[in-house]
């Protein structure tokens, strides 16, 4: 865990509470991303500077295991009291088996040097010595970026790769990464020896803080580089060839592995994570793995039955059969013609037909239906709803 982390509060950052929920999280993440893109904000530093703040408290807080040791080195760092006394074995600060007395402690070895563990935490934060000098810096994964792309309704069955613009922090492009210029070098900072980091005494255990000579980068540069002033860091932007897979959902988060921001020190790149949105189609819908159709037919249709045109996705049609007595509303299944699934299938086309009753008639169809009303008036299709009315 970096020591700025104690001294960042990420759930202010993200206007959230400490309880807040994964979901909650994401959501004010996104809100502010949307507000602080760069994209959005040319040229205003301070809106870039918070959105690095942001990104910074999203990639901690959406990480479950980063989140609980953030959560966990805050709380035994709060109102500045460290650990007070009585801590371990009944001793306190000075007092024997406590912290004090002349000693000084690798808290690795009081927590346990296991990955990941509380002793990790903080045996990044303090060195085993008065005269330690810390940890050397390790490789850094890079940030996760999230993205979100609108996709019509046909390329979401069929899938698509779309190029994605995105904007994150990476080495600066003049310099390469050092902050040097062009045709220099930095040089090993001769106060933290190369590490970053300095080791300062605090009353009984060594604490180690950033190098003040060279802002902890264990360089110094002494021709800064005139693009990054020397910070060896820049804002990149990039153009990313996304590949949606076929029959994505609306509202989908597609993971694109090491398509995220750079990493650092030899770090692996961060993810990027592409959530999809997509457009309505005006004559299909989607239950599922399914899609539906709403079909047309005429009155002689449903009672005589018939062959009626169903369309299908990308403009082909099929043939469906109807029943001769066949109700309003009933729902037939063309296997096949659905959604593509992961293991290669497809789902079905639910086809629901609708009786379109006209509403001009001429003289000759209107004589017609009077007929085939005159022939089947002793039939009364309410009969049995009025009597079940009445009890």
């Amino acid at each position: 865990m970096n020591k700025d982390w104690l001294e960042k509060d990420f759930y202010k950052v993200l206007g959230v509470t400490k309880g807040a929920s994964a979901d909650e999280i994401k959501k004010s993440y996104r809100k502010l991303a949307r507000e602080l893109h760069p994209d959005k904000n040319p040229g205003d530093a301070k809106a870039e500077e918070r959105f690095k703040e942001v990104s910074e408290a999203y990639d901690v807080l959406s990480d479950d295991k980063k989140r609980a040791e953030y959560d966990e080195a805050r709380t035994l760092f709060a109102s500045g009291g460290g650990f007070r006394g009585g801590g371990f074995g009944g001793g306190g600060f000075g007092s024997p088996g406590g912290f004090g007395g002349g000693q000084t402690y690798d808290f690795t070895d009081v927590f346990g040097g296991d990955e990941g563990g509380l002793g990790d935490i903080l045996g990044n934060i303090f060195s085993r010595g008065r005269g330690g000098t810390g940890r050397r810096a390790q490789p850094r994964r890079g940030q996760d970026v999230e993205s979100e792309i609108t996709l019509s309704f046909d390329d979401a069955l069929n899938g698509v790769t779309v190029p994605l613009r995105l904007a994150s922090e990476a080495a600066c492009d003049s310099c390469h990464g050092t902050g040097a210029r062009a045709g220099t070098v930095p040089r090993v900072c001769p106060t933290c020896e190369g590490t970053g980091q300095t080791t300062r005494n605090a009353g009984g255990f060594a604490f180690a803080e950033p190098c003040g000579a060279c802002a902890g980068r264990g360089l110094i540069v002494d021709d800064p580089c005139p693009t990054c002033h020397g910070s060896g860091r820049g804002l990149s932007t990039r153009t990313v060839q996304a590949r949606i897979p076929a029959g994505v959902k609306d509202g989908a988060r597609i993971r694109l592995k090491g398509k995220g921001a750079p990493g650092e020190r030899g770090g692996q790149n961060g993810d990027l994570y592409v959530v999809v949105h997509v457009t309505s189609h005006p004559v299909f819908g989607r239950k599922g793995d399914n899609l539906t159709v709403t079909v047309p037919i005429t009155f002689t249709e449903a009672t005589l039955g018939g062959q009626v045109a169903v369309p299908t996705p990308g403009g082909g049609t099929v043939t469906l059969k109807i029943p001769a007595g066949t109700a309003n509303g009933r729902t037939f299944r063309v296997r096949g013609k659905g959604v593509a699934r992961k293991d290669g299938t497809k789902g079905d086309l639910l086809a629901s037909v609708e009786v379109k009753v006209p509403s001009d008639l001429s003289d000759e169809a209107r004589e017609a239906l009077q007929k085939y009303a005159d022939a089947t008036a002793g039939e009364d299709p309410r009969a049995d709803l009025l009597a079940a009315a009445k009890g």
